[in-house]
């Protein structure tokens, strides 16, 4: 049960028990034929003085708690408005640098597409250069080239236009090509490329 709740309840039953009181103690007429009680009603009718009724009042401790407890109702009252403010304010920068990011991470995608299609496009231009060669020339130039570089040109190509320069490259550097081509499409776990001899 909450404080405020017990005080009224009390200044409620100290009321009643004043009242109570008050009634027990109002002065009794009597009646001047047979001594009989009358009541104050009676005793308005047959021109007799009403007593004053008798107003409670709460004790200076109770009103000081009540004071006390309205100060700290006030006080929650203000802490929870404070506190209500600082979570809007969370939530709305929440929200802010949420949007933030959503907006870096799509220009993110966007760069990331720009440079896949730039690298795609790069890539086939070379598989087309490689392949409108002569298989022999394609291959004296593989011989030189990067290994990397070697292995993407020669796993894009058509396996048609690839194995004439495959048959043309020294036959070291094609077994390693040939290894590195079959190695790629498995696990990184699974690989074997630390045997590879160029």
């Amino acid at each position: 049960m909450r404080p405020i709740s017990l005080i009224l309840g009390g200044i409620a039953l100290v009321v009643l028990a004043k009242a109570g009181a008050t009634v027990l103690e109002m002065p009794q007429l009597q009646s001047a034929s047979g001594g009989a009680l009358i009541s104050a009603a009676q005793a308005a009718e047959e021109g007799a003085p009403t007593p004053e009724p008798v107003i409670c009042e709460a004790p200076e401790e109770l009103l000081a708690s009540i004071r006390r407890e309205r100060e700290l109702l006030e006080a929650q009252k203000d802490r929870s408005a404070e506190r209500s403010a600082e979570q809007d304010l969370t939530s709305e920068t929440l929200e802010i640098e949420r949007q933030r990011l959503a907006d870096l991470k799509q220009e993110l995608e966007g760069l990331l597409e720009r440079v896949e299609a730039a690298h795609t496009a790069d890539v086939d231009r070379l598989v087309s250069l490689y392949r409108n060669m002569k298989p022999k020339e394609a291959a004296n130039i593989m011989n030189d080239l990067d290994i990397e570089v070697t292995v993407m040109v020669m796993g894009t190509m058509d396996e048609r236009d690839a194995a004439p320069i495959l048959a043309s490259l020294d036959p070291v550097r094609a077994r390693a090509i040939s290894q590195i081509i079959l190695e790629r499409s498995k696990l990184p776990g699974d690989q074997r490329l630390d045997d590879i001899k160029l």
